[in-house]
């Protein structure tokens, strides 16, 4: 895959899979916006993407759950660049909760990032990547369609993901943008470990476990969202693939939740 020349913006590209969808698309030679609320990690991670073409990336410390973070992140980076090729929203949180339990304000943190910041980036970006004939790929998971106890706010922000991106892959077509979703499974990434607070080895004892349900045996990594979300990214590789939602989940998606939902019962606020 070759990326020279392409403007490719990525969200929560700080850590997990979007650091690893940031060094990929480097190394294909893109020039990249990067996202995150972490300055120190984000700028750690724009370092090494330079290292490797040479291409300095632009790092954008913002908030995605906020209008303000949304308009200085669509601002900054067609202001930069002045153009965008490949839209990456990547930028997420989670919560553990059930409706018994769940307030107002973990619902409107959890969807502010999950959906309206998703919702309103793209809106003010469309435009440029009509332009450009460019691309979305969006990060969603395999729990905007499985049934688990803990995941509920999560869960419905994900499905909400994955039906906006139907819908947008529907209306941007005849304007030459393709729209698709990477849904990965449970993944190597430090997501679960700061939504649980778990220590280093109490994350190593969950992931085991965890990976007792998955069939194909084993966890997704990063560098596997990022090699999907790159591909589906990719015109040559992709060019007329759009409302895709490709899993990246060993086969988990057909097992129910239980196993996975058992693991964190006692995460569950």
């Amino acid at each position: 895959m070759d990326f020279t020349n392409k403007v490719v913006l990525i969200t929560g590209a700080s850590a997990g899979v979007g650091e690893h969808t940031a060094l990929l698309f480097a190394k294909y030679g893109a020039k990249l916006s990067l996202v995150g609320r972490n300055e120190k990690n984000l700028q750690d991670v724009a370092d090494r993407c330079e290292k490797l073409k040479g291409l300095k990336p632009l790092a954008i410390v913002a908030d995605l759950g906020t209008d303000e973070g949304v308009e200085k992140t669509a601002k900054d980076t067609l202001d930069h660049f002045g153009r965008l090729d490949v839209l990456v929203n990547n930028a997420a949180v989670g919560a553990r909760t059930t409706i018994e339990r769940a307030d107002m304000e973990t619902f409107d943190r959890v969807f502010n990032v999950n959906i309206r910041g998703v919702f309103n980036l793209t809106r003010l970006l469309v435009p440029a990547l009509i332009s450009s004939k460019g691309n979305i790929v969006n990060v969603s998971s395999i729990m905007a369609t499985m049934v688990t106890t803990g995941n509920l706010p999560y869960s419905l922000s994900k499905a909400a993901l994955d039906h906006f991106s139907r819908l947008i892959a529907f209306e941007l077509a005849p304007k030459g943008v393709r729209v698709n979703v990477v849904s990965p499974g449970i993944t190597v990434s430090t997501f679960v470990q700061r939504l649980t607070g778990y220590t280093d080895e109490e994350y190593r004892a969950w992931l085991r476990t965890a990976e007792g349900t998955i069939p194909f045996g084993s966890a997704s990594t990063g560098e596997d969202c990022a090699h999907m979300i790159a591909q589906l990214a990719s015109d040559e590789l992709s060019r007329v693939v759009t409302g895709a939602i490709i899993p990246v989940d060993g086969a988990l998606q057909f097992v129910g939740g239980g196993g996975n939902s058992e693991v964190l019962k006692d995460q569950i606020k």
